[in-house]
């Protein structure tokens, strides 16, 4: 729910900053859609570099059907454009992903699991160690689920769950003016309010990616198996 809806807040304003204020013709990231000939061409643009990209960002939707719109309507929540319905829907989840994340690093943390879990040890820290790790992926040869997480494993989950989640919810509060009303420091933190925005766009971009990377590796690597595991436990899982 958080990905679509944020995807429809951020079509209100499809530009992206750095500091406090939106600085018009001076955004970072862009997406929109300008008159060409007798048609509309969509177009992304990444500092000095533009994109077309019409039919699927800024001008977007079947041939005839086409709409000026960032992201197209079947990746957003609603899929029709409504500000205000993004934003019920992506509190609602954020909620929900706070809570939940929340719960996550206590127990962890009161439990010892994620020491024990997620930090590498001195062993996998050592250079042959790593490069047989870099090898071991490239060529999907990983090691049994049973024996835990491995280096590359450990270091994207440590970063995933406390670098990049926390700096999503914070940067979510810095963009809410009531709360950077009350805590300034949510947006001072990361250089202003439009910066805080620029790096919750880069946090979503950096978590899909992550999360299509790990389908991926789940799929071609035992996902059986490693469901009975995740789901019943080691004594489970062999069963």
């Amino acid at each position: 729910m958080l990905l679509p809806s944020g995807l429809q807040i951020f079509n209100a304003h499809p530009a992206l900053y750095t500091g406090e204020t939106s600085r018009f013709g001076h955004a970072w990231l862009e997406i929109g859609a300008r008159e060409r000939a007798e048609d509309m061409q969509g177009f992304l643009r990444i500092g000095g570099r533009e994109f077309e990209t019409t039919g699927v960002l800024g001008w977007s939707g079947a041939t005839g059907e086409r709409e000026k719109r960032a992201f197209p309507s079947w990746a957003t929540l609603p899929g029709y454009q409504s500000l205000a319905t993004g934003r019920n829907w992506h509190l609602a989840a954020a909620w929900i992903l706070g809570l939940a994340l929340a719960a996550y690093l206590a127990a962890g943390l009161a439990g010892g699991r994620l020491w024990r879990a997620l930090l590498p040890t001195l062993d996998m820290l050592a250079p042959k160690a790593i490069l047989a790790d870099l090898a071991a992926h490239l060529t999907l040869r990983l090691s049994p689920p049973e024996r835990g997480y491995n280096l590359l494993q450990r270091l994207s989950y440590l970063f995933a769950a406390w670098i990049v989640l926390p700096v999503m919810v914070i940067s979510g509060l810095a963009m809410s003016p009531a709360v950077h009303a009350a805590w300034p420091w949510t947006g001072d933190i990361f250089g202003g309010r439009q910066s805080a925005r620029s790096a919750h766009f880069l946090g979503t971009v950096f978590l899909s990616l992550f999360l299509t990377a790990h389908l991926v590796m789940l799929v071609l690597h035992q996902p059986l198996r490693r469901l009975r595991i995740m789901i019943l436990g080691v004594r489970g899982g062999h069963a």
